[in-house]
């Protein structure tokens, strides 16, 4: 919406993600009366807890892809105690380390910035000399220029005087977990933004932060409850099958969702699903708004998707960390490993991640058997790989990405939706809150 909301209005949010969920709070919070519609039964979107079998026979809810969040996350963090989580309890807060099986690689000391990192850069094991002083230059060059470039400007354009262990050993990891586009691709702009926020924030902002519950559990369940508990509706499994136009029955016209009328409406779905919903809507709407809805819908269908692989596995023996990292090649794809069973989840119960993943799921599950073996030692035992084939967009350099109004009384929001993140929960819950013109 182009003006600030007056008086209270009927909203309809369609996506229960976390980007919809935020967005649906904003709402209630300013006083409208909200109803969240979610195609599926579970709230959550892409970042969701899903009911798995263990080997064993017992249930779980593990999530439908390993997610992290860092210490400068500070509006999922607010949103979480909105609704009723305590951060301290559901997240296990460790400073940042990039450490791979052998001890080598980056660990933070738990200070204040940029404090923290020089020592971290200072003592990180396997590196020498000569990688030290390349990564505390480069990182001094950043802040000098405002962690700001071109915007053109790759990953690999940023870091191309540092060492090649340096480029494969901390670049690479650290960019495709934070952007899940590899470096060589990635937007220069958008990977500095994070390192601002995790180099130059409060303290703690670079922390790590593991989930110790579920995603759903995390957010979006309990911010359905506090919807609930104010009177608003929160409908799980219930897909929009149609979004109109109307301009009829009512003093002021709105989006008609399945026959019921709304003042406005939220799309907090994929991309490719507003996508198709705003050229629905747009055969027979007036000319003018036909037009926005088929321009919005060109620019979120001309983005390009990552996937994210999860292996989970169980194994005799843990980790000595919850978070590991591995070394990644085309033979031995996941860039980490968590240990779920320090997060609160069975003993043994491992997490492989494989960020811009690509392949089929039997032929990367048996390569990470064999990574596991060779660079853990361990024995594993896969029982359930998930896929979440459009995970996230390809963070690339001058992307276009969708604004977050559509048309008339109708916005869009989600990670994909232009921002200054990339497509992590803090963009997504970031963009639900900026989807209205609240006062």
């Amino acid at each position: 919406m182009s003006q600030a909301v007056v008086g209270a209005m009927k909203i309809a949010v369609i996506g229960g993600g976390w980007a919809g969920m935020a967005a649906a709070l904003a709402a209630a919070q300013a006083g409208h009366s909200v109803t969240v519609f979610e195609a599926a039964r579970a709230m959550g979107g892409r970042a969701r807890g899903v009911p798995v079998a263990l080997p064993d026979g017992a249930q779980s809810l593990l999530d439908n892809g390993q997610h992290i969040l860092i210490g400068a996350y500070t509006e999922s963090l607010r949103l979480m105690r909105l609704v009723g989580v305590d951060p301290e309890q559901a997240l296990m807060r460790l400073p940042l380390a990039l450490c791979f099986p052998d001890g080598s690689g980056l660990a933070l000391s738990d200070g204040p910035a940029p404090w923290d990192a020089v020592a971290g850069i200072l003592r990180a094991r396997g590196w020498d000399w000569r990688d030290r002083i390349s990564l505390l230059h480069a990182a001094t060059r950043w802040q000098l220029r405002g962690f700001s470039c071109a915007p053109e400007a790759t990953v690999a354009d940023l870091c191309a005087l540092l060492s090649r262990r340096l480029k494969d050993e901390f670049i690479e990891p650290l960019c495709v977990s934070a952007l899940n586009t590899p470096a060589r691709t990635a937007s220069g702009a958008v990977f500095l933004r994070v390192m601002r926020d995790a180099l130059s924030g409060p303290l703690g902002g670079s922390n790590l932060l593991l989930p110790r519950v579920d995603l759903g559990s995390l957010f979006p369940d309990p911010a359905a409850r506090w919807l609930n508990q104010r009177g608003h509706r929160v409908l799980a499994g219930q897909r929009v099958k149609s979004l109109r136009w109307d301009r009829t029955g009512s003093a002021r016209p709105g989006w008609s969702i399945d026959g019921e009328l709304f003042d406005c409406a939220v799309l907090a779905t994929p991309a490719t699903e507003a996508a198709r919903l705003a050229v629905a809507a747009s055969v027979d709407a007036p000319e003018e708004l036909a037009r926005d809805l088929r321009t919005w819908a060109a620019s979120a269908n001309a983005l390009h998707h990552q996937a994210i692989t999860t292996v989970y596995a169980m194994s005799r023996a843990g980790l000595s960390r919850p978070m590991t990292a591995l070394r990644a090649s085309v033979d031995h794809p996941a860039q980490f490993v968590f240990d779920r069973g320090q997060l609160g989840g069975p003993a043994g119960l491992l997490a492989f991640v494989i960020s811009a993943s690509m392949g089929e799921r039997q032929a990367l599950q048996e390569r990470v058997v064999d990574q596991a073996l060779i660079q853990l030692g361990l024995v594993i035992e896969p029982f359930q790989t998930l896929t979440e084939k459009r995970a996230t967009f390809s963070c690339t350099p001058a992307l276009q990405r969708p604004p977050k109004s559509v048309a008339r009384a109708l916005t869009a929001c989600g990670d994909y939706v232009n921002g200054p993140y990339p497509a992590t929960l803090e963009g997504a819950v970031r963009s639900g809150g900026m989807a209205f013109n609240l006062p």
